[in-house]
C-alpha cells in the first residue's frame, strides 16, 4: 500500500469504475428562511436518494467491483446504511451477502437489507459487537469482509461523492458532513484537499472524531444517542484521521434535540425525509452551533434517509 493510498486521481478512476451502478443525486437550492432561520442561501446534497437510501452504496460497489469476491461472498458490519449499501451491490452484482447489525439497528434500515435478499444477523447491542460477530463469521466462512468505513476501497467510494459535489457547486465555499466512523468525511477530504473548509457534525452522544482531536488518534468514545445506528461506533478510523487532521475542521457538536428539530424542518420547509445521521449536519447550521461567514456558500450533505418517520397508511 502506498504512503497515501487515497488520491484525487484514485479517486477519479473509481468514479469512473461506480459510475453506471450509482445514481448522480441532485442538489436544492434553499433558503433557511424556509426553515424558521435567517436569510441564508444553502445548497443540499441530496444523497438521501442514492441507492439503498445513503452514500454508502459508492464504497460497496467500490469494493465489490475492484476485489475478488469468494464462493462464500460478502460479509458486512454495520448500523444499518452500510449493510444495506452492501446487500443492494451484492444483489446487483449477484453474490451472496450476510449483514451482522446490532439491535439498535431502525427497523427501516433491517427491512431494507432484508430486501434485497441478504442474510441479516443480530450481532450484539452496539456496531462493535455487529463488527466482532461479523469478523468471527469471516474467520469461519472465508467470506470477504466490506468494512464500513476504514478500508481503502469505501474511502475511495465515498471520495467520489466529493468530485460530484464539486462538479455541481464549483464556487461552493464549505461542506458540512456528518461523521461515524469517517468514511464519508475522510473520502471527501481526500478529494478536496484543503481546497473548501470541510465541517465535522457530531452528534454529542457519540463524538468520536472529537475525541480523536482532543486525543491526537482514533480513541474509544460513547456511542449513543439519536443517530447511534449511523453515527456511533466505537471509534474513528485509522486511515480516516489523518486525512481528517489535515483537511477538516475540528468537530461541532449537536444534540439529539437539534438532530430531530433537523429531521422535523427538512420535511416541513423541503418535504425531505432524512434519518438522524442524515439531518446531523443540516442540524449544525440550523441549530446555530455552525455559523458561517458571510463570504461563505454552503453546501450541506444530507446523507441518508433510511427512517419510518414518515408514514403513508
Amino acid at each position: 500500500m502506498s504512503v497515501d493510498p487515497v488520491t484525487p486521481e484514485r479517486i477519479a478512476e473509481t468514479e469512473k469504475l461506480i459510475r453506471p451502478h450509482i445514481r448522480h443525486t441532485p442538489v436544492m437550492r434553499v433558503d433557511m428562511r424556509d426553515f424558521g432561520a435567517g436569510a441564508l442561501p444553502v445548497d443540499l446534497k441530496l444523497e438521501l436518494l442514492q441507492h439503498s437510501g445513503s452514500f454508502k452504496a459508492r464504497g460497496a460497489f467500490s469494493s465489490l467491483l475492484t476485489r475478488d469476491v469468494p464462493p462464500a461472498g460478502v460479509v458486512a458490519a454495520s448500523g444499518g446504511n452500510h449493510g444495506a449499501a452492501v446487500a443492494y451491490a451484492a444483489m446487483r452484482l449477484g453474490v451472496p451477502a450476510t449483514i451482522f447489525v446490532p439491535s439498535v439497528t431502525s427497523p427501516a434500515k433491517a427491512e431494507r437489507i432484508r430486501s434485497y435478499g441478504a442474510e441479516l444477523v443480530i450481532g450484539g447491542d452496539r456496531y462493535a459487537d455487529a463488527l466482532a460477530a461479523s469478523e468471527t463469521y469471516v474467520a469461519e466462512s472465508g467470506a470477504l469482509a466490506v468494512h464500513a468505513y476504514d478500508q481503502v476501497e469505501t474511502l475511495l467510494g465515498q471520495g467520489t461523492l466529493g468530485k460530484e459535489i464539486e462538479d455541481d457547486l464549483p464556487e461552493m465555499t464549505t461542506l458540512l458532513v456528518a461523521v461515524g466512523g469517517g468514511g464519508l468525511i475522510g473520502g471527501v477530504a481526500s478529494w478536496f484537499r484543503g481546497r473548501v473548509k470541510i465541517v465535522a457534525v457530531e452528534s454529542d452522544g457519540a463524538p468520536t472524531l472529537h475525541e480523536a482531536f482532543k486525543a491526537g488518534r482514533p480513541v474509544d468514545a460513547p456511542a449513543g444517542g439519536i443517530a447511534a445506528d449511523s453515527l456511533a461506533p466505537r471509534q474513528v478510523g485509522q486511515l480516516m484521521f489523518p486525512i481528517a487532521q489535515k483537511y477538516v475542521e475540528p468537530p461541532v457538536l449537536v444534540s439529539d434535540d437539534a438532530i430531530l428539530a433537523a429531521q422535523k424542518a427538512l420535511w416541513a420547509g423541503a418535504r425531505v425525509v432524512a434519518e438522524p445521521g442524515g439531518a446531523a449536519a443540516f442540524a449544525a447550521l440550523l441549530s446555530g452551533k455552525y455559523v458561517p461567514g458571510l463570504d461563505e456558500r454552503v453546501c450541506v450533505l444530507v446523507c441518508g434517509s433510511n427512517t419510518t418517520a414518515v408514514r403513508f397508511d
